[in-house]
Parts: structure tokens; sequence; C-alpha cells
């Protein structure tokens, strides 16, 4: 038999009654006949509960909840659910009959009854609270709706301490949710006041409302849940904390039993439709699902998903600060539409991984990245690593660092490019005018130390050059001192991109690379070092590599990156940034770079693509001093794609042992040996459905420039030539030697001859001051018939012009006539029409 209320605890009776008696007159329950004692008896209620109590928000009912929000991939599939509180906001029709009454019953079973409060369960919880000195039960479901919904909008506002005083257990909390709660029954259906405390309740586990619960212990909607289900999820809500299905089972099925026994008191429910319910375990129940929500770690594309989040941080649309846009993000059930190719994504990662694995005990790691061209749309960035979620010491294994895209956006500063630098020495040397079918300058150098090129501390047109001299040597020996533009390209020259650096002005260069988008990972210029503007020292993302040379795919018009379609919640659509495209260089610019870059591939160091790629395409090769990183950068009309393969933890040479990567050996790493051929299998892959497209082709005067006659230098020395052919508006070098009766030293020949194009370097050759005897020929025997057919007839064999021949490096060759493996269309005669 229950004590009766000592003396001690009168004072906590009294000041509850008092307050329920408030409430009661204004309710109009007093003239029910409930025998309630003056309220003068216990006192004044304070000025602070009046205030309170009289105190209704207008938007009570009306708060907006928090929910998590979608990014999709282009495929439209979920990838990533950021959120504050894991919910999903769902209408009554779409929670199943069963569940509704499953809460009902365990949580006010009177509720569709009673008016907003439940007289006789708070009179019952007057006495026992005033007996056992505590607060308990009593709350009707709609003062429950009422306490969770001032909870939600002290949240929404950022409010912690708000937020608690929602749930604090004192009177004059207590005394302002019944008041509210008869508010909200004036306002609100029961259906909607059940709808709202449905998606309100925190069902544990990190699992706000009805939906979210369903699908992160079930794995199944609302509507659908079974009986025992619903029992299940119903029992959690009284102490998510400690009942959770999923960290505390068995205490979860001692509540769901309890709420199966009150449903068939109640006659929702049959005795044999609750022992049925009974009998599956709870621990058996579970279909605990793999969330992708709450943070990126839990993305099927973490490192998309990190980029993303810190993209949508910088949109004005989304707030005036990055605290305001986090909050909408995460709790305004916002729909975010990307680019990204999921598909596309898995398969890039099987190739990478298949030349270069996961955590390979070489210590390298590969990454690429997708960029469409003349939209910036990014649609896919894969590399080696996983994503990890302790954020411990990053290895080639496991990293939480994007080694794909810049600093601000959770990234690396980048890594050197190498060779890839060249492409912005190409579209400089073409917007001054130099011609595809040029001769450019090529100082001879080998690779050994000792066998570079120095180029010297005067002669640079700017600030951008090198503060001592600069040695640059070649991958392999070189020996002419000239060649077209074409082999230069293809078989990226060192010396001759050096030398055509200094001559543009490297800082003309480097203005080129800023306006097609290439920065650092740290978001600044490239520097003024000669080797970082040409030789490809300094760092760059794969990301901005793969955007800034999708500006040469798109006929010169460079995009920034962009990684999502749309931004849709709560009725409106968020603005994304204005389409920033922009015309950085000329149509006929990029078609003359295409022009040479389809050169790596057809003949130069990028070959090893053309394995695995036939379509139309152009590229470049880059390999960072000393082999430590690695790139192949390529282009069609419809993709741009940059793949890298380096050292991302600890830089080291991949040349000797720490160059057997993924189970194969190489003696030296080069862009054209492991990420040339990844290349060509990604772009295989992700160019399948598309349709078969070329590119542009340049007009005449980019493949032959502004063709002018050249000054005639037969005859003169040297100096006089150089000197002369400068003053027309030509670089000149000495190209080698022909045999010649002319003095020795003097000029015999030029290539090209007769005409140039304005600006581009002539060679030159001079005099030996000697010829040899022309070789005697054997005649044949007396008496033989016809010579064999190998054989030439005498008199009919090539002429060879006696005092004008010379053998070079490739051949022998008449006075004006270049070595073959260095002649431009035109060099010994007019070019062909356009």
């Amino acid at each position: 038999m229950r004590a009766r209320p000592d003396r001690a605890s009168m004072p906590h009776l009294l000041s509850l009654l008092a307050a329920f008696v408030a409430v009661s007159v204004a309710l109009g329950v007093v003239a029910a006949g409930i025998f309630i004692p003056a309220v003068g008896a216990f006192g004044k209620l304070s000025n602070t509960t009046i205030d309170s109590f009289e105190s209704i928000p207008d938007d009570l009912g009306k708060v907006t909840l928090a929910q998590q929000s979608r990014i999709y991939d282009a495929g439209n599939n979920v990838i990533a659910t950021p959120y504050d509180q894991n919910r999903i906001i769902v209408t009554l029709k779409n929670v199943a009959p069963i569940m509704r009454k499953a809460q009902v019953a365990i949580e006010d079973s009177r509720f569709y009854e009673h008016g907003a409060l439940d007289v006789r369960g708070t009179m019952r919880a007057l006495i026992n609270n005033a007996s056992e000195k505590a607060t308990q039960g009593g709350s009707s479901l709609t003062q429950q709706y009422v306490k969770l919904t001032l909870q939600e909008e002290a949240l929404a506002r950022g409010d912690e301490t708000a937020a608690r005083e929602a749930v604090s257990v004192n009177y004059a909390r207590k005394l302002r949710e019944m008041r509210l709660a008869m508010h909200v029954e004036e306002t609100m259906t029961k259906n909607q006041i059940l709808q709202g405390y449905l998606n309100l309740a925190y069902y544990g586990d990190l699992a706000y409302g009805i939906e979210a619960a369903a699908h992160h212990y079930f794995d199944v909607s609302a509507k659908e849940l079974n009986l025992s289900q619903a029992a299940t999820l119903a029992g959690v809500v009284q102490s998510p904390g400690t009942s959770d299905p999923h960290n505390f089972p068995e205490v979860a099925e001692y509540r769901r039993n309890v709420v199966l026994d009150r449903m068939v008191r109640v006659g929702v429910i049959t005795a044999k439709e609750a022992a049925a319910a009974k009998k599956p375990s709870v621990r058996s129940m579970l279909r605990i699902r793999d969330d992708t929500g709450g943070t990126c770690a839990k993305s099927s594309q973490p490192f998309f998903c990190q980029y993303v989040m810190d993209y949508m941080l910088s949109l004005p649309s989304l707030g005036e600060n990055k605290a305001e846009r986090l909050i909408k993000i995460n709790r305004y059930g916002l729909k975010i539409k990307t680019t990204l190719r999921s598909d596309w994504q898995r398969q890039i990662y099987r190739q990478l991984t298949s030349l270069v694995p996961n955590g390979d005990p070489s210590g390298v790691g590969a990454g690429a990245a997708v960029v469409e061209p003349g939209t910036g749309k990014l649609l896919a960035m894969v590399q080696t690593s996983q994503f990890d979620v302790t954020g411990k010491k990053s290895t080639t294994a496991r990293t939480s660092q994007s080694w794909i895209v810049p600093i601000k956006y959770g990234g690396t500063r980048g890594f050197p490019i190498g060779s890839t630098a060249k492409i912005y020495t190409i579209v400089t040397a073409l917007e001054k005018g130099w011609p595809v079918e040029g001769m450019i300058s090529a100082p001879p150098a080998g690779p050994s130390l000792g066998q570079g090129h120095v180029f010297p501390t005067w002669g640079y047109k700017d600030e951008c050059m090198s503060p001592k001299p600069w040695e640059v040597r070649n991958d392999f020996l070189t020996k002419e001192t000239a060649m077209t533009f074409r082999y230069a390209t293809a078989n990226s020259i060192n010396t001759a991109f050096a030398a055509a650096m200094i001559s543009l002005g490297g800082c003309e260069v480097r203005k080129t690379m800023t306006k097609m988008g290439l920065l650092q990972g740290n978001g600044e210029q490239i520097t003024t070092n000669p080797s970082d503007l040409v030789l490809g020292s300094g760092s760059v993302p794969p990301l901005t590599m793969a955007n800034s040379i999708a500006t040469l795919a798109a006929d010169g018009k460079y995009c920034p990156v962009s990684p999502i379609v749309s931004i849709e919640g709560r009725g409106k659509t968020y603005k994304l940034p204005a389409n920033k495209c922009k015309q950085v260089i000329s149509a006929e610019v990029a078609r003359g770079t295409t022009e040479l870059l389809r050169g790596v591939l057809t003949n130069g160091t990028g070959t090893r693509a053309r394995n695995f790629f036939a379509r139309p395409a152009a590229g470049k090769t880059g390999t960072h001093e000393d082999h430590m990183q690695s790139w192949f950068v390529g282009y069609t009309p419809q993709l741009a794609t940059a793949v890298w393969v380096g050292t991302p933890i600890t830089s080291f040479p991949m040349e000797g042992w720490r160059a057997c990567i993924g189970g194969r050996c190489y003696t030296k790493v080069f862009g054209g040996d492991i990420a040339a051929p990844l290349w060509g299998q990604i772009m295989n892959y992700i160019s399948a459905n598309l349709p078969w497209a070329d590119f542009p082709r340049p007009s005449y005067a980019t493949l032959y420039g502004n063709q002018v006659a050249l000054p005639s230098v037969i005859g003169m020395s040297a100096d006089a030539a150089i000197a002369t052919l400068r003053a027309a508006g030509f670089d000149a070098v000495v190209q080698g030697t022909q045999n010649s009766t002319m003095a020795a030293g003097l000029v015999v020949a030029t290539a090209p001859s007769g005409t140039a194009a304005q600006g581009t370097t002539v060679g030159l050759y001079t005099s030996t001051g000697f010829v040899p005897p022309p070789p005697t020929v054997d005649k044949p025997p007396a008496n033989t018939s016809t010579p064999p057919p190998s054989s030439t007839p005498p008199g009919n064999g090539p002429s060879t012009p006696p005092g004008n021949t010379s053998t070079k490096p490739g051949g022998t060759e008449t006075i004006d006539t270049p070595p073959p493996n260095h002649r431009t269309p035109g060099s010994q005669s007019t070019p062909p029409p356009g």
C-alpha cells in the first residue's frame, strides 16, 4: 500500500498543485468536478511563472524540423547525407498504422479522447511525484510534442541554453508546456500533432524521426514496419540513450514486450498477435544500414563529399558566413544534385589500382581527375588510397586528405607537374605568332651531370629569371641546335623549351598559366622561377591540371570547376555561382596547341596511351626532376583528364628498387610509363558511350605563320648572318656545317630557306672549306649482261652536286636542306595552301 505524503514532501506537492490549478482553470477542467483546494492556501505563483504561462509563440507548431540533406550523383543516387540530426520528414499516411497505434498506446493511450491534457494521468502523476519526491509521467502526447518542438526551435537558432530549458525538470516549464499544449490543440488536429511527434521524436543511435529510425534499424521505410518492429521503436522513445536496439538489444527487447502488452490492454492487438510479435529477438530483427550520413566518412564517395561540402561552404546563397551555410546544409533537408559519375569513379579506381595498388609497398600512389570542357563540370576524382575516418597519420593506404583537390577543399598544395608545364610555353609562343610548323632553337644537351646546357643570367626579358646560371639537361642526348616545334613537343626537349621560354619572356608564360587556371594548390600563382615555368617544378593538384587543359579542348574557353548542378530545399532553389566561363586564349591558338600535342600520342613520349585509346586526342607527359612525380594530361573534344603517379606522403626518386610498383619494375618512372597507359585505359572506358569527335583543324596562318622572305645571308660570316636575320625579325643559330669550296666559316645554307614565319628560328650551316673527292664507281665486268635488279644503272642514280654536300645526322643533305628529322613543311619551298 502506497505511503501517505509526509510533511517534507508537502511543498513539492503544493507547488505542483498550484501550477495545475492555474492550468485547470484556463482549460475549464475545474468545472468538471475535480476537487482542488484553494490556490491561495499554497501561496502565489511567481511573476516569472505567470509570464511564462501567458507567453505563446505565434508560430508554435509550425517549426520546420531539421532533417538530413542528400547529396546525389549524376545518376540520381544518394552518395552522402549530411546532417546534425539524422531525420527524414514523412507524412502520417506514410507511417504504418500499426506504428501509429504502438506509439499512441505506450505514450498516451487516450490521446484521441482527451483534450490538450490528460487530467486523469496528470492527477495520478501529481500524487506519485509528491510521495516519491520525483517528477514522472502524466504528460499527454500533445505536451510531449510541445516540449520537443520548443527544443527543436532552440537548436535551430543555435540557442543551446533554451534547448536545455525546453526539457528541464521544473514546474515553471511544466506550466508553460501545459498552456502551449492547449494552444496547439486549438490550432492543429490530432493527426497533425501525431505526425509532428513522430517526426520529432528521437529513437536513439542518431536516428531522429520514425522514417530515419525505420531505415537505420530495419532498412525499411516507416510505412513498411511490422508489429514487432513498430513496438520496438515505440519502446525506445522513453529512454533512447539506454534502450536503442543497436547498442542495447536486450533492453530494447524488454521495452518492445512492454509496448506489446500495453497494446493488448488497450485493445489495439490481440494476445495472440502480441505473442507472435515477441518471438523474434530484437537482435535477430536488426538490419543496421551502413549509414551514408552525418559526416563524409560514411559517404560512398568520401573525398568528393568532402570537396562538395567545402565548396558549398563558400556559396553566398546559403548564408552570410560559413556557420549559417553549415546550418542550412545539415538541417534544411537540401537536395544537392552533383555532376559526379559514380560509375566512372568505381571503374577508374579499379584501373588505377591495377597498376598502382592501394598501399603499395613502394610508397607510390596515384590519382585522376576528369572534367568536362566548356562547362567545368567535375565528372570524376579518384585516388588509390582509402578514406581514413580516424584522422591518424596519412599513408598511401589510408588518408583523410584528398590528393586531387586544392588545400581550401581538403586537399594539398599539389605535386610538381614536370613537362606538362611546356603546354603553356606552346600557348604563349603561338600567341606571339610562332607557327606550328616552325623551327625553334634547341641547345644541345644530354641526360647526365655536366651534359646540360647552361643558360647564363643575362638574356632574360623580364624578372622571371634565374639568379644564377641555369643548367638544363635533356632526357636523351641531342646534338642539333635547332629543331621543328613538332619534334621538340613530341619528344619533350627541355633545352628547346627553356630557350623558347626565355625568348618569349618567362612572365608572359606565367600570365598564360594564370589565365588558364593553373595555380598552386594554395591558390597562389606559379612562382617566377624559370624551372617552375617550363620544366614543372611548381606544384599543382590533379583537378586543377585537368581543368586547365580543358581550356584547350574547349577552343580556348576556361571555366571554373563546377561540382554542383542544383541545390533545392524548403521550397527554394539556391543560386549557384554564375557561369564564369571566359575566352582566355583564341580558338586558333588552342587549335594550334592541340595540333602540336597530338604528336605526343602519335610519335612522342605518350605513345603508350595509344595502346588503349584510339580516338583523336592530345596530351602531354610530365616527369618531375629525379622522377619523384609523373603525369599524363590529355583531352578529347569531350573530356579532359589528368593522371598523376607519384609520391604523396614522402618524396623519393621512383628509380631502382623504389621503381618496383604493383609487381612491375621500371628503370626510372617517366610520365609515359604508368600515367600514360592509365590515361588511355580511363579515357577508353569513359568515352565508350560518347560519339566519335575530332578537333577543328588550325588555319593556314596558325600552321605556317606570317611567311615573309628571308634576307640573303649566303656567303656571310655566321655573326653577320645572325645579325642580319635578327634585324629582319628572326632568330638565328648555327645549326651545323656543310662541305663546301666556300671559305670556311661562311654561311652556305639556311633552314628553312626562301621564306619563313616572322619571329621563328632560322638554322645556319657554315662551310667546312673543303670538299672530299667523290667516290669512284666500279665498272661492271666485261661481257656482263643487265645489272641485277637491285643495282642502279650507271648514270641513272641520284645526283649530288659536287662541293655542296655534307653528312649530318639523318643522312646526306644538299645545301639549304635541313636534317630530315627536323624538316618543316614548306622549308624548301612555298608552303602548300592552307
